[in-house]
C-alpha cells in the first residue's frame, strides 16, 4: 500500500510544475484587495450642500457665495450646513437680503457637491449623503457577509467539484460583479453585484492556498500559502497608485477587474485539478493524467506500480462539512481553529479602527497600510518553518492582544507611542491571519480540506463583523472596546496549545473515525 506522498516524491515534490503552479496561483489574491480596499476609493465622501438654486429664481447674478450666505445655516464651527438649508419662501430678493430667512428643511432638491474634476464615486453620482449615508456602511456590512457566504459555498463546490472547478467559478463570479459594477444605476445594484463580488473574491485565496498544498510535499506548503496570501498587501500597493491616477470610480472598477479576463483565460488552459483530490474521489485514471504532466514537466517518471496500490481510505464517497462535527478530534479543531480566525479578524479590524489618522491623504496611508503588511507575511513565513505552526500562531495572537492592553497603559499625549505600539499588534494580527491559512488547510483531511478552511475563514468574517460594534462600547468606558480586543486574541493563543503540531507532517487524506 503506498501514500500519495510517496507519488509525489516519484514525480518531483517541488520541481517547475509545483513552481509555474505556485505562480499562476499567486495572481488572483490580488483582485481580492482591488474588491474589497477598492470600496474605500469608490466611497469618498466629496463636501456637499444643499442645492438652494431656488434663490436664483429671485437674483440670477447672485454669485456662489453670496447665495450659500442666503439658503444655508452655519454650524457651531462657522462651516455651511450639509444637510440643511433655509425654507425656501415666496419673498423677493430685497427682502430676503434684508430679513433673512429663520425656518430650516432637509434638502428638498438634491445637494451641489464639491468635486476635483475629473473625479466620481458613488457617493456623490447616487446622492449617498445626510440620511442615505448609512447605505455605505449596510454596503460594507453586506460585502462582508458576502464573503462570510462564499468561505461556506466554495468550500463545499471545491470539495465536491474539485479544486479547479471551484477557482475558475470564483473568477467568472469576480470578473462578471467586479467590472458590471462599473455600470450600476444605482446603490442597490451596486451592493447586490458587491455581495457576489466579495463571495469569490476573497476566498479565492482559500481555495487556491489548499491547491498549492495539496501539490507539494509538507516542508515547502507554508511557503505555498504564505507566498499566495502576500500577493493581498501586493494588490493593497497597486490599488493605492492606480486609484490616485484613477479618480473616476467606474473607470477605476473596469482597470481594476478587465485583466481578470486575461487570468481566468491563462488559468482555464493551465490550471490542472489537484490529483490528491482527483484520487480521494476514486478517479485514478484522471488522477494519472495530470500526474503524468507534471512528471514530464519535472522531467520525472510517474510511478503506475505506486497509484495501483495506492489506498485513499475509500474516500470515493462524498463528506460534507456535517462530517466535521460528526469526528470528534475534527470537531475539537473546527471549535479551537474557528476562535482563533474569529479572533485575528477581531484584532485586526480592531486595530485598524483604532491606530486613527496619520494626517496623510488617503492613497499614501493605504500605500503604508499595503506596505506594513508584506514585512508582516514573510517574518510569519520563517517563523513557522522554524517554531512550527502551533507556537507560531499562540504567539502572534497572544503578542498582538497583549499591544492592545499596552496600548492602555500609554499616556494620551504618547500619541507616536501609541501608534507603534497598534501598528505592532496589526502586523501579529496580520501574521495571524496568515500562518492560520496554512495551519488550518494542514489539519483537515483533503476530503475535508476545502470545507473545513471555509468553515473556519467563516468565523473570521462574523469577527470582522463584530469588531466596529465593540467599538460603540466606549459609551460606557473608553478602555472596554481595547480590553475585548485585547482578552479575546490572548485566549485564542492559549488554546492553540491544545492542537497538534504539523510542521513537516504528511497531509491527512481520508478522515479517521476517532
Amino acid at each position: 500500500m503506498s501514500s500519495f506522498g510517496q507519488i509525489l516524491k516519484e514525480i518531483g515534490e517541488f520541481g517547475l510544475f509545483q513552481k509555474q503552479l505556485l505562480a499562476a496561483l499567486c495572481m488572483p489574491t490580488m483582485f481580492a484587495a482591488f474588491d474589497v480596499i477598492g470600496q474605500v476609493f469608490a466611497t469618498i465622501n466629496f463636501p456637499h450642500h444643499c442645492n438652494t438654486d431656488w434663490i436664483l429664481e429671485r437674483g440670477p447674478n447672485l454669485t456662489e457665495d453670496r447665495q450659500r450666505n442666503l439658503t444655508l445655516p452655519v454650524n457651531k464651527d462657522g462651516k455651511f450646513e450639509s444637510c440643511e438649508m433655509f425654507t425656501p419662501v415666496d419673498l423677493d430678493l430685497e427682502t430676503i437680503e434684508k430679513y433673512g430667512i429663520n425656518a430650516t428643511t432637509g434638502c428638498i432638491d438634491g445637494w451641489d457637491y464639491d468635486v476635483p474634476k475629473g473625479s466620481s464615486g458613488i457617493v456623490n453620482e447616487f446622492d449617498i449623503v445626510c440620511d442615505r449615508s448609512g447605505l455605505i456602511e449596510a454596503s460594507q456590512s453586506i460585502s462582508m457577509a458576502g464573503i462570510l457566504f462564499g468561505a461556506l459555498a466554495y468550500g463545499a463546490i471545491s470539495d465536491r467539484f474539485g479544486r479547479r472547478f471551484a477557482i475558475l467559478l470564483a473568477l467568472v463570479v469576480e470578473l462578471c460583479c467586479g467590472f458590471g459594477a462599473a455600470f450600476s444605476p444605482n446603490i442597490y445594484v451596486y451592493i447586490v453585484l458587491k455581495f457576489f463580488c466579495a463571495s469569490s473574491s476573497v476566498v479565492i485565496s482559500m481555495v487556491t492556498s489548499v491547491m498549492a498544498v495539496e501539490w507539494t510535499d509538507p516542508s515547502k506548503a507554508a511557503l505555498c500559502t504564505q507566498l499566495i496570501v502576500l500577493f493581498f498587501p501586493i494588490g493593497l500597493t497597486v490599488l493605492s497608485g492606480v486609484a490616485y491616477l484613477i479618480r473616476n470610480w467606474r473607470i477605476l472598477q473596469m482597470v481594476l477587474f478587465s485583466p481578470l479576463l486575461l487570468v481566468l483565460g491563462f488559468l482555464y488552459w493551465f490550471l490542472p485539478e489537484s490529483a490528491r483530490w482527483l484520487l480521494s474521489q476514486g478517479k485514478k485514471e484522471e488522477a494519472q493524467k495530470v500526474l503524468e504532466r507534471a512528471a514530464r514537466v519535472n522531467k520525472m517518471k510517474v510511478p503506475h506500480d505506486l497509484i495501483d496500490k495506492l489506498n485513499m481510505g475509500g474516500t470515493s464517497a462524498n463528506k460534507t462539512i456535517l462530517d466535521i462535527f460528526r469526528i470528534p478530534y475534527l470537531r475539537k479543531r473546527t471549535f479551537i481553529m474557528g476562535y482563533n480566525w474569529f479572533a485575528a479578524s477581531l484584532l485586526y479590524y480592531g486595530l485598524s479602527l483604532n491606530v486613527g489618522s496619520f494626517g496623510l491623504n488617503i492613497y499614501l496611508t493605504q500605500f503604508i497600510f499595503g506596505i506594513a503588511e508584506i514585512p508582516a507575511n514573510l517574518t510569519a513565513m520563517a517563523l513557522i518553518q522554524t517554531f512550527g505552526r502551533r507556537i507560531s500562531q499562540g504567539s502572534f495572537l497572544m503578542f498582538g492582544g497583549a499591544a492592545c492592553l499596552v496600548v492602555l497603559a500609554i499616556p494620551n499625549d504618547l500619541p507616536v507611542v501609541v501608534t507603534i505600539i497598534a501598528l505592532l499588534g496589526r502586523v501579529s494580527a496580520t501574521a495571524g491571519f496568515s500562518t492560520a491559512y496554512v495551519y488550518t488547510a494542514e489539519l483537515y483531511p483533503t476530503i475535508l480540506r476545502q470545507n473545513g478552511l471555509g468553515l473556519n475563514s467563516m468565523c473570521a468574517r462574523v469577527g470582522g463583523i463584530l469588531s466596529p460594534l465593540i467599538r460603540l462600547l466606549d459609551v460606557y468606558h473608553y478602555t472596554i472596546p481595547m480590553i475585548v480586543y485585547g482578552v479575546i486574541p490572548i485566549a485564542a493563543g492559549a488554546l492553540c496549545l491544545l492542537l497538534p503540531e504539523t510542521l513537516n507532517v504528511p497531509l491527512q487524506d481520508h478522515a479517521e473515525l476517532k
